[in-house]
């Protein structure tokens, strides 16, 4: 599967231009379409476009095991990327739950609830630039009409791409159905940074995802000469977007955060012309949601003086994995990873967006795992994670879902499954 998928989307950076509703993301969905119809699995896509495959044998179909109380569990991730990103972001998550798939069958393991594995759409949102769209979109934290009005860097909106790929704009929306068919989620991903290499073991449990957001920074100017114009004169626009460059790291580094400054828009655009209008886009996240905010309101007061507007284009609070559900994937993963000798499995927080993480926001009781990367490095080419570690993903992932696809007795809901506060399963 991995083979298959190394040349979708790939640049001759090394790294990977895999965009939503783009000729590559419909290759990838394709691919997928496929690798599900070759193991039988019942494939529907939502409201959105995210792409669901469904195993179940038991009585009825899954929509008749929820009804009597046996929601699913599904695992998986996406297959788009940021420009020129590494190969695991994303399709490690799919590549290990449909080989999941494969582990429990080879093992003659038959789920007592539904199974599914999701690939989720436009997850980077590097193309209309509202990260996890397709999940926002599914939950309701992003209304449809607001996503079809985006528009990428050629100017093209949401609502055109999906005609383009053959989608009816109309349809885009929440889809209450699909949520109802999931009661445990769980997300395989490559670590986003370097713990695990520290720690020594392959795989680790998520406890959080730190708040994050982003905003846009609109600079005023006036363009003229870059020769003959007089620097008391000039009113570049280009001053305010370094102000807020150097700014962010010094007051991140202030604050215990991360701040980062990684696009920018330059009207006219010349090397000869001064800059009429620059905007530049902040991404700024940090364990403390309080330390976040105090960041953006100093960055955002410094920019106002210089005449700019600033526009909060996403916003996500601190989001907590289910605990119960996570301490139980701890205690199925001691000794169940390479080894017969009970390990200890460490609990990491991230500083990364994930689709498990809206999706747990929406009340879905969602966990992830993270398979060791020794780099460190992510949303680049030199992303990397070793064979034995992604197998060892895989074997922890099966161990999971075999755990929580387990039937209780007397038509009692698996184990794995949560009640939420308001009393739906």
């Amino acid at each position: 599967m991995w083979a298959e998928l190394e040349p979708v989307g790939w640049a001759p950076s090394g790294g990977y231009r895999r965009f939503a509703w783009s000729a590559e993301d419909l290759t990838l969905r394709e691919w997928f379409a496929a690798e599900c119809a070759r193991r039988g699995l019942d494939l529907t896509v939502d409201r959105v476009g995210n792409q669901w495959a469904w195993w179940w044998d038991g009585p009825g179909t899954v929509d008749d095991a929820v009804a009597a109380g046996r929601p699913g569990v599904a695992i998986g991730s996406h297959l788009d990327s940021v420009p020129d990103g590494g190969a695991f972001d994303g399709p490690l998550g799919v590549v290990s739950a449909l080989a999941t798939v494969d582990a429990l069958r080879a093992a003659g393991v038959t789920p007592d609830v539904p199974l599914a594995v999701v690939n989720f759409v436009d997850e980077e949102g590097a193309r209309f630039g509202i990260a996890c769209a397709g999940s926002r979109v599914l939950t309701g934290q992003l209304s449809p009409e607001r996503a079809l009005a985006l528009t990428d860097a050629d100017g093209t909106t949401y609502a055109e791409a999906l005609r383009a790929a053959g989608r009816d704009p109309d349809e885009l929306g929440p889809d209450e159905q699909t949520l109802r068919r999931v009661g445990t989620f769980v997300e395989l991903h490559v670590e986003q940074g370097r713990a695990l290499v520290d720690l020594g073991t392959p795989v680790a449990v998520a406890s959080d995802i730190w708040p994050h957001g982003r905003w846009r920074f609109d600079f005023p100017g006036e363009a003229n000469h870059a020769g003959t114009t007089r620097l008391e004169d000039r009113r570049d626009a280009m001053l305010g977007y370094a102000d807020l460059v150097l700014g962010a790291r010094h007051v991140a580094t202030q604050r215990g955060c991360v701040a980062t400054v990684g696009k920018v828009a330059v009207t006219p655009g010349g090397v000869n012309a001064i800059p009429a209008h620059v905007t530049g886009w902040l991404d700024a996240r940090g364990p403390q949601e309080d330390q976040v905010r105090a960041l953006v309101e100093e960055l955002t007061g410094r920019a106002g003086e210089l005449g700019a507007e600033v526009t909060r284009e996403s916003w996500t609070p601190t989001t907590r994995f289910d605990t119960d559900l996570a301490d139980r994937l701890r205690g199925v993963l001691r000794g169940a990873v390479g080894t017969e000798t009970p390990v200890s499995v460490p609990v990491l927080g991230t500083g990364a967006g994930h689709d498990a993480g809206i999706l747990a926001t929406a009340g879905v009781p969602s966990a992830m795992l993270f398979v060791r990367n020794p780099t460190g490095v992510s949303h680049s080419p030199a992303e990397h994670a070793e064979r034995e570690d992604c197998h060892a993903g895989v074997e922890a992932l099966t161990a999971c879902v075999r755990d929580l696809t387990r039937g209780g007795p007397d038509g009692e809901p698996a184990p794995g499954v949560v009640r939420r506060a308001d009393g739906d399963v």
